[in-house]
């Protein structure tokens, strides 16, 4: 039932427009919300090349040039607007830890965020901490959680583009509702 709730709320919103209106730049000054972003442009590809570990950047699928600057677009539109940033999270990936250094200057490492593509056995214990996390009522700055594609659509059941951000209001008990979603350019 819970995810069904999820699914309508976010549903109601996935027309919402790629730009972030005043309204939307608003919530986030207040705080309290969940931003999901998904890693910038990477170098050409799917996934990542046989046998890459991620001890080594040089073995995964890594930021483009073009991905690096938007990174830091990110990151200066989010001070422009002076969106209090409590605590910024990335998957392990090197493609997300660049983008959220990138962004906001560093990021702690969080598993539940790892790239679920590919990794089915990851799936559910995946999908009940990022649910509390982004469910988990919170005050002051907004929580950042730079991750991948297919982890943002386990957890939302929305596809989004490289450098694509969701801004999430969390519910309590596990719950969230979709407040928008924008690209920087």
């Amino acid at each position: 039932m819970r995810s069904v709730r999820i699914l309508v709320s976010l549903l109601a919103f996935a027309a919402f427009h790629a730009g972030a209106n005043d309204e939307l730049w608003d919530l986030l000054r207040r705080g309290g919300q969940v931003v999901l972003i998904r890693h910038t442009l990477t170098d050409p590809g799917f996934g990542d090349p046989q046998g890459f570990r991620l001890q080594d950047c040089s073995t995964q699928r890594n930021l483009s040039e073009e991905g690096r600057a938007h990174a830091k677009r990110i990151g200066e539109a989010f001070r422009l607007h002076r969106i209090p940033v409590e605590r910024v999270l990335s998957s392990p990936w090197c493609r997300c830890v660049e983008t959220a250094s990138l962004a906001f200057g560093a990021a702690e490492i969080s598993q539940p965020l790892s790239n679920l593509f590919g990794r089915s056995e990851r799936r559910q214990k995946a999908l009940e901490e990022l649910s509390a996390m982004a469910g988990t009522p919170r005050t002051g700055g907004n929580l950042v959680l730079v991750t991948h594609g297919s982890t943002i659509l386990a957890l939302t059941r929305i596809p989004v583009n490289m450098g694509e951000i969701m801004v999430l209001t969390p519910q309590g008990q596990g719950s969230f509702s979709l407040a928008g979603r924008f690209e920087v350019p």
